[in-house]
């Protein structure tokens, strides 16, 4: 699949508006500082389609991006994990969310970003719940793996393997740097897998280290 060629095709701020013409999307979540929007420019080599902002959070909409003419899309959720916004519009926002999850028919897996130095926060481990209470196929990317050393990034890796290991649901995880585009070949086959069926393998595959050139 190329990924480069994704554009962004429209935003829905309910179920209701999300387009019709896809017909099996992936779905990025993470909290606002995961660095989200760079992993999402690093896939598709654009260094401006998921604009990145200084205020976390800023974005409340269900952001689709079409991957060339297929009928296929990465959806690009908001996180409000970290973001000061006001109680009522986080709330309106969180029943839109669960309502996207909960009955979008064309969401075939979940892919949730955390940040290395911070993993499995209260809302990564309500992802995880939510992922594995409803069998949804679900690839952890470790972001920013770039600030640690790759003994640290390492330890961190197995720690996360380690506490999904025992889910009932399929779940990858692997280290990423949209810094160094590191860990990206991996992340391209696990979405290869989820959008194409015919294309899946053993999801072990989808799992991969640090490069032995990281230091």
């Amino acid at each position: 699949m190329t990924y480069t060629k994704t554009h962004y095709l429209r935003s829905a701020a309910k179920l209701s508006q999300c387009p019709e013409e896809i017909t099996r999307e992936v779905a990025f979540a993470g909290r606002s500082n995961a660095g989200k929007s760079s992993a999402l420019n690093c896939l598709t080599g654009q260094r401006k389609l998921a604009r990145t902002s200084k205020t976390p959070g800023r974005t409340q909409l269900i952001n689709y991006f079409q991957i060339g003419e297929l009928p296929l899309a990465i959806v690009d959720l908001p996180g409000y994990g970290y973001a000061k916004v006001p109680v009522g519009v986080k709330n309106a926002w969180q029943k839109e969310l669960g309502d996207y999850l909960q009955n979008r028919d064309e969401l075939v897996g979940l892919v949730l970003l955390m940040d290395i130095r911070h993993p499995l926060t209260d809302f990564d481990t309500g992802m995880i719940q939510w992922a594995e209470d409803n069998g949804m196929p679900l690839h952890l990317i470790l972001t920013k793996a770039d600030k640690l050393k790759r003994g640290a990034a390492q330890n961190t890796l197995l720690q996360v393997r380690k506490a999904v290991k025992d889910m009932s649901t399929p779940v990858t995880v692997q280290t990423f740097s949209s810094l160094k585009a590191q860990g990206l070949d991996v992340l391209k086959q696990r979405l290869n897998e989820l959008l194409v069926p015919d294309q899946e393998d053993d999801a072990d595959s989808a799992e991969a280290d640090l490069p032995e050139s990281e230091d």
